[in-house]
């Protein structure tokens, strides 16, 4: 199994407690090496929070294609924090989970890098600061249609747990974020069908969507025809 794999790993070179001063600085210095870079510091945030799944922490990373290299190139991160102390790695059926481990010096490491950032951590975060960000969440959204959204990205951009967006959001409107962003970007395609000359394919990178033809599909399933079949009904 992956978990114990990696704990096996960690036992051909167990960690040592330094002694003497010198020491202890080589360990500090190893210990923030593991840190050096933004996507692992924005990966033990994010576990410092919530269990993820190596798939679900590629989101992360400065790569943004899941390639066999790139989930490799997470891998060995991982590995690095799991070997540090810094993470721990739970196995629920064949997937592998991690987060932080929970230790006084993650903890440490954790608020100082909240500081540093001067954000408030999404676990200390009142309702108020939850609907206050659910709103800001809403009016982005709102103006950024033809942006390529995700409720990870939009959690990190506004600094809330994704869990506690999602669940504020479907308190405060009513409705899941995802098919919010999705009625929005059909209101949005349907208004340019109607009002203006721009290709399907324009409109449908207008409103976020790469693909034509996945922009044709959320349509008609919001509308029940086609883009093409819904302009030319309407103008006729």
């Amino acid at each position: 199994m992956k978990c114990e794999a990696q704990r096996l790993e960690m036992r051909k070179s167990p960690e040592v407690i330094p002694h003497q001063k010198e020491d202890r600085f080589t360990h500090a210095a190893s210990l923030f090496r593991q840190l050096g870079d933004k996507s692992s510091l924005k990966i033990f945030w994010v576990l410092c929070h919530e269990r993820r799944s190596l798939d679900e922490l590629i989101e992360l990373t400065d790569q943004s294609d899941q390639t066999d290299q790139s989930k490799g190139v997470l891998s060995m991160r991982l590995n690095a924090l799991l070997s540090s102390g810094l993470l721990e790695c739970q196995e629920d059926g064949d997937t592998a989970f991690y987060q932080a481990a929970d230790t006084r010096l993650t903890i440490l490491l954790h608020e100082a890098l909240e500081n540093a950032m001067d954000i408030t951590c999404p676990r200390s975060a009142s309702k108020e600061d939850a609907v206050e960000a659910v709103k800001e969440v809403h009016d982005y959204i709102s103006t950024h249609l033809d942006a390529k959204l995700t409720i990870d990205a939009l959690a990190q951009m506004f600094h809330i747990n994704t869990t506690t967006l999602k669940e504020t959001f479907k308190k405060v409107y009513g409705t899941s974020l995802s098919a919010h962003m999705r009625k929005h970007r059909m209101e949005k395609a349907q208004s340019l069908l109607l009002n203006s000359t721009d290709s399907c394919e324009q409109i449908a990178r207008a409103v976020g969507y790469q693909s034509q033809s996945r922009f044709s599909q959320v349509f008609k399933d919001a509308f029940g025809v086609l883009p093409t079949a819904y302009r030319k009904q309407k103008r006729t």
